[in-house]
């Protein structure tokens, strides 16, 4: 019944079987809980122990024509999924290899469906700690064969590696179970490269990301760093705004940015708290008497407060020169926080004033479509057009010229880098409205902070730093700002090789295999800083042992799973 309604459309609440169990019917839309032990299927059946309403809630439960039981199951929030005990996933599982045997069914149905395979949550509690059983078909066509029988075992955490296993008794178990007189071996690892690199480098611990995957084929031994030949991939999930990036006085120049766009389309804006003492308007002032040297057609280079960086940082992210009235405009008003509409309006009541009484004649950059360059170029010429400081348009006019400000930056950060040729037309596009411009700002920003993170972390040169910078301006081409998404990178081993001598692995495994096609069985061994199945009840994923190594050295905690799998046929 789960699978014809799941046929239609993708179930909303679990099936009830026998008063005890929950059915659950998956698609390739989710993320499989088994997908990690090798199962790669369009519908999965997830059998897991029902959890019921409570007595008190009086709830009836009706009995259909075939003795199943329509749904009464507590939608309970913040509580994980329970495994039954393998007695009786045992059971389950000899009920559909039976319905599944063309030589059977035909007593037990009236016609033989395929069904999905089938995984069942196991509670552990037998001495084997086992967790999963599974049972997927083997096919010809349209016809079952077989059936891949599968067990999933699991312990820890333990940082005692005495408790590992070792390969050539892997090897020989695997040998002997199938009956193989040839097997191959297939190594992963992946190594969690931000932290890695945070214990030499000033990185704070965030929400941020940075991993690497490595498979290898030919695996000598347990836990062997992976060899120069291994296929590397790159995967970063980056998180903006983390306090300790050296990027983070840019991060902070761009909310600014966002609260005006905000307040321009919601009529309400968000002021930032001051940061000075001193007032935008005096800074204003200031700069309108003649304290730099850009105004009067002088071209200095003038460094921007806002764009300052740390000193580990200086020779990455260059402080931009060059600014023009404008910008300096922007960083006197922006840096030093403007804190009130009504300050930003006493702020360009000042600067149109000198315009239009001729005391400044400003330089302003060639291409600019702001409202105040118009207004300069307009000085020039000794008349400027008169502009109402109400409603939003002072909101706009700063909006404007923070926005050209910022794209200026990104574009000397990624010339600097090699990269501006990838920037294209889009990010810097003045051919949309101001929200969507802001908007590409925004998601050019989050490039440049995988940029930086990989730079500075992880020492990434331009043979990679380009294939990245592109890979992420794709995405963000043809998608919105999403910063849970995972930008993957096929890298040298070699570039990360210090990592991977130097720190644990997150997650090492050893598959090995014999037979092909369907007829392949695979038995694979793994080791995980957090635990492989998610109803495993643990508080200890990811800790340090208190135990050392040599007298000098802590080792990381690791839960061990081991899963295998034998082959019933049926002719």
């Amino acid at each position: 019944r789960a699978y014809e309604e799941g046929k239609k459309s993708s179930p909303e609440h679990p099936h009830l079987f026998e008063t005890d169990v929950e059915i659950c019917l998956i698609d390739g839309s989710c993320e499989s809980p088994i997908e990690r032990f090798g199962s790669k299927n369009s519908l999965t059946y997830i059998l897991q122990k029902a959890r019921h309403k409570e007595e008190s809630d009086s709830v009836e439960e009706s009995e259909t024509d075939d003795g199943h039981y329509t749904s009464n199951l507590l939608p309970e929030e913040n509580t994980g999924p329970v495994g039954l005990s393998v007695r009786r996933a045992k059971q389950l599982i000899s009920l559909y290899t039976m319905i599944q045997n063309p030589n059977l069914s035909d007593m037990m149905m009236d016609e033989l469906v395929v069904l999905p395979p089938l995984w069942i949550r196991c509670d552990g509690s037998d001495p084997d700690h086992t967790y999963w059983l599974g049972a997927e078909p083997l096919r010809a066509g349209n016809k079952i064969t077989g059936i891949n029988l599968h067990v999933v075992t699991c312990d820890g955490p333990t940082a005692d590696k005495s408790c590992f296993a070792n390969l050539e008794e892997l090897t020989t178990a695997h040998k002997t179970m199938h009956h193989s007189s040839v097997v191959t071996t297939k190594g992963s690892a992946q190594y969690e490269l931000l932290r890695a690199a945070a214990m030499e480098d000033t990185f704070i611990e965030s929400k941020s990301n940075i991993y690497v995957d490595m498979t290898w084929n030919t695996v000598n031994k347990i836990l062997e760093t992976p060899p120069l030949a291994s296929a590397a991939t790159l995967n970063v999930t980056l998180e903006s705004g983390d306090p300790g990036s050296p990027v983070y006085q840019l991060y902070r120049e761009l909310q600014f940015l966002l609260a005006l766009a905000e307040g321009l389309k919601m009529g309400v804006t968000q002021w930032p708290e001051l940061l000075e003492s001193e007032s935008a308007v005096g800074l204003v002032q200031e700069l309108l008497t003649g304290n730099c040297c850009l105004l009067n057609g002088e071209k200095d280079k003038i460094k921007c407060d806002t764009a300052a960086v740390d000193s580990s940082m200086k020779s990455l992210f260059s402080e931009r020169g060059g600014l023009d009235f404008a910008e300096q405009l922007w960083c006197k008003m922006r840096c030093k926080c403007v804190s009130s509409y009504q300050e930003l309006v006493e702020c360009w009541t000042l600067v149109i004033k000198s315009l239009e009484c001729g005391e400044i004649q400003p330089w302003i950059h060639q291409g600019s479509s702001s409202l105040l360059s118009k207004l300069v170029q307009q000085s020039y010429h000794g008349k400027i057009e008169a502009v109402s400081l109400s409603g939003i348009t002072p909101i706009q006019m700063l909006l404007e010229i923070g926005l050209e400000k910022m794209k200026k930056d990104y574009v000397c950060f990624f010339i600097g880098k090699g990269c501006c040729s990838l920037l294209q037309d889009y990010f810097i596009s003045t051919a949309v409205d101001l929200q969507e411009q802001v908007h590409r700002v925004q998601k050019l920003h989050h490039v440049l902070e995988i940029v930086v993170s990989c730079t500075v972390l992880l020492h990434f040169k331009h043979e990679n730093l380009f294939p990245l910078t592109q890979i992420c301006m794709k995405y963000y081409k043809e998608n919105p700002l999403n910063e849970k998404h995972v930008f993957q990178l096929p890298i040298r081993p070699a570039v990360v090789k210090k990592f991977c001598q130097n720190d644990h692995p997150e997650m090492w495994k050893v598959d090995i295999c014999s037979g092909h096609g369907q007829k392949e069985v695979r038995t694979t061994w793994q080791v995980s800083t957090d635990p492989l199945v998610e109803h495993m009840a643990s508080n200890d994923t990811g800790l340090l042992s208190d135990s050392t190594v040599n007298g000098n050295s802590e080792e990381r905690m690791y839960y061990i799973a081991v899963a295998k799998c034998s082959q019933v046929h049926f002719t």
